[in-house]
């Protein structure tokens, strides 16, 4: 062996020294994390100072309310493929007597369903409640506060509608123009 095997002054291409070389690759990696972890930031400002703006709602048909009985639940699927419990609370033939809640868990994800013998929302992984009207009431969403997002819902002679974002619906073609 020669002491210019482990010459860490031996010229590497560009005319750099081995050591010099290192410091310049580590100088670019370090100038990369920080341009990416700003830009990170810089998104998050932009998007909280220009929230963006609200979307468009259309109604859509569920069911009929004759079909429901007291304590069913449906699963919906949004166009946006968003998933939705909707369960009968009451009696009445009313849009009170029903509610429609986001069924997936805020804590992990899972599908949450209703228990009309327990007068609740239940996520089975790892046994979160939420009450009625979506608040979490225990396992790990009661003691995070976390709660199911609400969807508006109307009836009309006799059906049962839900107001969800158009996101996700097919457009309506343009007319083509006769000249």
């Amino acid at each position: 062996m020669h002491k210019s095997d482990f010459d860490p002054e031996e010229s590497a291409p560009g005319g750099l020294t081995r050591r010099g070389w290192i410091g310049t690759l580590g100088a670019l990696a370090m100038t990369g994390g920080l341009l990416a972890g700003y830009g990170t930031f810089a998104a998050y400002a932009l998007r909280f100072l220009y929230p963006p703006r609200p979307q468009d709602k259309v109604w859509l048909l569920v069911a009929p309310v004759a079909s429901f009985a007291k304590g069913d639940n449906l699963s919906f699927r949004t166009p946006s493929g968003a998933k939705v419990a909707i369960a009968r609370q009451g009696d009445s033939e009313d849009v009170e007597s029903f509610i429609a809640l986001g069924s997936t868990c805020p804590h992990l994800g899972c599908q949450v369903f209703w228990e009309g013998q327990n007068n609740r929302f239940f996520c089975p992984c790892h046994n979160g409640e939420f009450d009625p009207s979506g608040k979490g009431i225990g396992g790990p969403p009661g003691e995070a506060g976390q709660s199911l997002p609400r969807y508006p819902l109307k009836v009309e002679t006799g059906l049962l509608y839900i107001q969800v974002p158009a996101e996700g619906l097919p457009q309506p073609r343009a007319e083509l123009e006769q000249v």
